[in-house]
């Protein structure tokens, strides 16, 4: 068998950037991808003859030190100097606007009120970010690293403040509507703010979980990517040394020993052929890992369980529309920045509602986003692409996804879109519309959950996924997580692969 100081299962951006840290370490790497292309759900894909998209549509916050570390701009990212907008779509037209700077197009009180929360949310988001690319300890270390990891995280959280701690304290597990009344009054402000503390999770606004730590996680080092991160990725992975090799399904980690000590011994391939390693770096969803790949035999009854329940069946859905031009939305010169379809938070929460009980909205809400706008590679000439996040559709519809229904929910958003783009019926050239169940199948992810599992709070920090592999090791010595189950969790950032390179290499 060849012989590996690492393998990585999956060529996702975070299996990438893990591989790329190793590799610059001096490692011999193997990344091993089941998909005939890098970058999992990042990775760009023409759905239509000349039309590329990804179900990622968007990188918000991808780490600038993953990307310094990486050199990924020497390799083609382009990386832009701020997020992008957050557009609340309006029905009569008139669109509140939400950027670093200010709130644009909203009553005066909730202008001032945004100036209020934003300084807030930053101060909290600043204090927050460093840990984000830490390892947070178990419960309990005392290992001198770990006390060290807590005494920096209660210093950043004391040096808030009295006033400013204590207003973390409170906020922290706040329910997204308990905020949002508390600052503003227009239910189209409310209901676009709150958005990215619910996008691609399984909560709405009333949900008492985690919604606030979701919005400050995609506070932290924001920075909208232009183009070229899973291209770059590769190119920095290849340039250390390591190798990639595309359409290799991976069948099972090989795990040497007997019931007085297990190792890893590398992994079987589909065809069979067999490839040995010191360790493997699994950024495939914990069940797919643990369940799948290494096998409950080899694990502790009690682990076995709590990876069983993680929670993992997504409710977002992805919109493709291949359009003959640039779709003219009523009131916006451009449809530029992330659109939000969701007139109310009671809109939102209604829709959360219907998937609850296995059915899809009639008004779904939705993010939105024109990204050949900001990459013309995108698109033929004159010709453009939209891209939907379209919230909350169920893994499992009641009676099962069909073409008709799968045909029934797209209709259904593409008539929302058009309440707000009236000609944009007429400009579709072609449409693709991916349910969690399609993206389960054709990305590999358990319950086609692009967090790989819940960001829920007893899912979260040193709790994620689960005891027992929550920092990136293992039961078994040898096999590692760096995939989006692993803090600090998904969306395209690259700190859980960069956490875990440095786990691997203590």
């Amino acid at each position: 068998m060849n012989q590996y100081d690492s393998i990585v299962i999956g060529a996702g951006h975070n299996g990438l950037v893990c591989a790329a840290y190793l590799a610059q370490s001096g490692q011999r790497v193997l990344v091993l991808e089941a998909a005939d292309a890098p970058g999992g759900l990042a990775a760009g894909r023409e759905f239509h003859p000349g039309f590329h998209a990804s179900v990622a549509h968007s990188i918000n916050h991808f780490s600038t030190k993953v990307a310094s570390d990486l050199k990924l701009a020497a390799h083609g990212f382009e990386a832009g100097t701020k997020a992008n907008s957050i557009v609340g779509l309006g029905a009569n037209g008139t669109h509140v606007v939400a950027d670093a700077d200010a709130l644009h197009n909203a009553g005066s009180q909730d202008t001032a009120a945004y100036a209020e929360y934003s300084k807030l949310m930053e101060v909290f988001a600043k204090a927050l970010e460093p840990f984000w690319l830490k390892t947070i300890p178990r419960i309990g270390s005392l290992a001198v690293g770990d006390l060290m990891t807590f005494a920096h995280m209660g210093l950043k959280l004391r040096f808030l403040g009295k006033q400013d701690l204590q207003e973390f304290m409170r906020v922290a597990s706040l329910p997204a509507r308990d905020l949002m009344d508390e600052y503003f009054e227009d239910d189209t402000v409310k209901a676009a703010l709150s958005w990215d503390g619910l996008i691609g999770s399984r909560m709405a606004p009333r949900s008492p979980n985690s919604a606030v730590l979701a919005m400050l996680y995609r506070l932290s080092g924001q920075s909208a990517g232009v183009r070229g991160l899973v291209e770059s990725l590769v190119r920095s992975a290849e340039v250390a040394g390591a190798e990639i090799r595309t359409g290799t399904p991976v069948k099972r980690v090989i795990i040497d020993g007997d019931a007085d000590g297990l190792s890893v011994g590398g992994v079987e391939l589909a065809d069979g052929e067999k490839i040995a390693a010191d360790r493997v770096i699994s950024g495939a969803d914990p069940q797919t890992t643990f369940v799948d790949l290494v096998g409950v035999e080899y694990l502790d009854i009690g682990f076995t369980n709590r990876v069983r329940r993680l929670r993992c069946n997504g409710l977002v859905a992805k919109l493709h529309l291949a359009l003959d031009g640039l779709p003219e939305f009523a009131g916006l010169e451009r449809p530029e920045g992330r659109m939000i379809i969701a007139p109310s938070m009671d809109a939102i929460e209604f829709a959360f509602d219907d998937a609850k009980y296995g059915q899809c909205s009639k008004d779904p809400v939705m993010e939105i986003s024109v990204p050949s706008l900001t990459d013309d590679a995108l698109a033929p000439a004159g010709k453009h692409v939209l891209s939907a996040h379209v919230m909350y559709v169920p893994h499992e519809l009641k009676g099962g996804w069909t073409d008709a229904a799968r045909d029934e929910i797209r209709d259904r958003a593409i008539d929302t879109i058009a309440r707000y783009a009236p000609g944009i019926r007429d400009q579709v050239l072609h449409s693709e519309f991916l349910t969690p169940a399609d993206l389960e199948r054709d990305y590999r992810v358990t319950g086609g959950h692009w967090h790989h599992t819940e960001f829920a709070m007893d899912q979260l920090l040193m709790m994620r996924p689960t005891y027992g592999a929550a920092q990136y090791s293992t039961p078994i010595p040898g096999l590692y997580l760096c995939g989006a189950g692993s803090h600090p969790g998904g969306d395209v950032v690259g700190a859980a692969g960069h956490n875990a390179a440095q786990e691997v290499l203590r």
